[in-house]
């Protein structure tokens, strides 16, 4: 694992007035820091904008809500799976296309974090960045992500499937009827998505002298001068 199995630890010594790392300036300390949550936010939106790159993960796909788990079953219990199938993937590939905006979004939110903002997450938990990064970026994601999953929503024919499915169930017999909001419930999940890869990213960036893949990452991260 190379010399240091916490790419922080020195870092944290530098911030608490110890010896170890004392040659890192605060613009190092945060240098290295924009660099890593940008490699780490970059990797994160070219992997599930990829196809099928919610779909087929399970730690991010985006299954029917919670709400909608009866309608799913009943449905399903009628011989109509592919109905709902075919609703499922649409609403994943609505997620992959928004996803591709995400970076620069990331990106601006990292150019704006300070001094202070880089020793506080520096001396927080694993995933503080990921934390600092879903404050400060959410809002603009919400925003950019929205228009993409409406139009990737129609092009993919989720706005179609969704239709039919909950069409389908409230033409049953005595169901309470359901119709969930398809664009605000897949922008949700696709930026929960991007972050749920974000913090792996940054966790890796922490622990694992590997992911160091710049000069100044491993001054940083790996406690070199």
């Amino acid at each position: 694992m190379g010399q240091t199995s916490d790419l922080f630890g020195s870092i944290k010594k530098t911030i608490s007035g110890g010896k170890s790392g004392s040659s890192l300036s605060s613009e190092d300390i945060v240098g290295g820091l924009k660099q890593a949550l940008t490699l780490g936010a970059q990797k994160s939106a070219q992997r599930l904008s990829v196809t099928n790159g919610f779909l087929n993960d399970k730690a991010v796909e985006i299954l029917m809500p919670p709400q909608a788990q009866k309608v799913e079953k009943t449905l399903r219990d009628m011989g109509m799976g592919k109905m709902v199938d075919d609703a499922i993937a649409s609403m994943n590939h609505a997620a992959e296309d928004a996803s591709k905006s995400a970076a620069p979004i990331f990106v601006n939110a990292i150019k704006n974090m300070t001094v202070t903002d880089g020793v506080n997450i520096l001396k927080g938990p694993d995933t503080a960045a990921t934390a600092y990064l879903r404050h400060s970026a959410t809002p603009e994601l919400t925003k950019a992500y929205t228009p993409v999953v409406d139009s990737a929503l129609q092009k993919t024919g989720a706005t179609k499937y969704w239709k039919e499915v909950f069409d389908t169930y409230n033409k049953i017999p005595f169901v309470t009827k359901v119709d969930p909001d398809l664009s605000s419930y897949v922008t949700q999940k696709a930026i929960n998505g991007i972050f749920y890869y974000v913090a792996q990213e940054e966790i890796l960036i922490r622990k694992d002298p590997a992911a160091q893949v710049t000069d100044l990452l491993k001054k940083v991260f790996g406690g070199k001068s």
